[in-house]
């Protein structure tokens, strides 16, 4: 199968990384409805995408994020939405036999030592971790999947100041988008980041105005010490 004939259906396709991930495409044919017009929460719309469209692959980018603490406040919206909406996206995937690729979170890590291979032990350090990780289970009965566990930010940085003591293997969205897209064929799981180092360096990069900020200071969600992943199996394939 050549890759222009390969069609595509995103999901949150009037989020950030959709609109990223069609900017940087060249090679597929893609479909990404808007939360209207399919709510992943909603088991008809998903299936009403896949009947128009008729997809080889499903790339589920549709997701609860930010502000991260609204999975501490609102842990049922977040449970509805990571988990019960990529549990409806994987059991449909399974019924038509569609490929499934699910953006992770360098979240589901435990954040304290860093240097996080694929197939180390997982034990979230925040509520929204626990939400995508739950999102995982569901990705991972399927038997063709793909779960890209990627840690991005916007561009420009969205935040006037930025951690000192925390590390993280952080990318722009747009490098984040291209990167995705050269991954599709392949299977299990796969991190997807930039060099590890601290947000205020990272941003400190294309803005040197930035100011600092420290774990302790950040309210109403935990931060992780270190977060960092191991690239290895990134960079072998990417060579």
């Amino acid at each position: 199968m050549k890759n222009k004939k390969i069609r595509i259906l995103i999901s949150g396709g009037d989020g950030n990384l959709s609109t990223h991930l069609q900017d940087q495409n060249s090679e597929y044919e893609l479909y990404a409805p808007s939360k209207k017009e399919m709510d992943i929460r909603k088991t008809e719309d998903i299936e009403k995408a896949i009947d128009y469209f008729s997809p080889h692959y499903f790339l589920h980018c549709a997701a609860l994020t930010r502000p991260m603490f609204i999975h501490e406040k609102d842990p049922i919206l977040s449970i509805q939405t990571n988990i019960i909406g990529t549990a409806n996206i994987s059991s449909v995937c399974i019924k038509h036999e569609i490929k499934l690729i699910y953006i992770s979170t360098d979240y589901v890590y435990p954040g304290k030592k860093g240097d996080y291979k694929e197939n180390d032990n997982l034990n979230p350090f925040t509520n929204y971790g626990w939400s995508k990780l739950g999102g995982e289970c569901a990705v991972r009965l399927c038997r063709d999947s793909l779960i890209l566990r990627v840690c991005m930010t916007q561009r420009p940085f969205v935040h006037q100041k930025a951690l000192v003591d925390s590390k993280k293997s952080l990318l722009y969205i747009d490098e984040a988008a291209r990167i995705c897209l050269k991954l599709l064929n392949e299977s299990g799981i796969v991190n997807v980041g930039g060099d590890s180092t601290n947000p205020y360096d990272f941003a400190k990069k294309d803005h040197p105005n930035i100011g600092k900020i420290y774990r302790k200071d950040v309210s109403g969600v935990n931060m992780a010490a270190d977060s960092s992943m191991d690239l290895t199996k990134l960079n072998r394939i990417l060579a």
